[in-house]
């Protein structure tokens, strides 16, 4: 079981501190990521501290993960509210969270899977299944030759 300790700072950061690697998290459930999608976009970025992530391997240097980015933090308190990041669950889902927020905005393979308009970011279940049981990297985001192999071919390689 992955502990996670959770300290707040003097100016109401937040610091999470996970007794594993990124990639040793738990999957999620496709209805987890697309719960966290619809509450991280309802929720108010103006309140969110800053907060982050620091894993403590014994075999290496300590991996921090710092969201000084408003929206990100508001992202992540978001899921704190929903599935805690007092639990390996609830950290993975925020990570899943953020690596696909990150991937949407950089990587063109990835573009027949979700559409954005004014009303918002439609994306397609495959994606977000893969993105719910993909590997993370040991950065914290997605290991991305492993989330599109978990994709079907008739996209990817557009």
């Amino acid at each position: 079981m992955t502990l996670v300790e959770t300290r707040s700072g003097p100016n109401g950061d937040v610091l999470h501190i996970i007794a594993a690697a990124p990639a040793a998290l738990p999957a999620v459930t496709k209805r987890d990521i697309e719960q966290a999608w619809e509450v991280a976009h309802a929720g108010n970025a103006a309140s969110a501290p800053p907060r982050g992530f620091r894993f403590t391997l014994t075999e290496a240097p300590p991996i921090e993960l710092m969201l000084y980015d408003s929206d990100a933090a508001a992202w992540a308190l978001a899921v704190d509210r929903i599935a805690s990041l007092s639990t390996a669950h609830g950290v993975s889902l925020c990570l899943r969270l953020l690596a696909l927020v990150e991937l949407m905005s950089r990587a063109a393979w990835a573009r027949p899977w979700f559409s954005v308009s004014r009303a918002g970011a439609n994306i397609r279940a495959e994606l977000l299944h893969a993105a719910a049981i993909a590997p993370l990297s040991p950065a914290g985001g997605f290991d991305e030759p492993a989330l599109r192999a978990l994709l079907p071919r008739s996209l990817t390689e557009a």
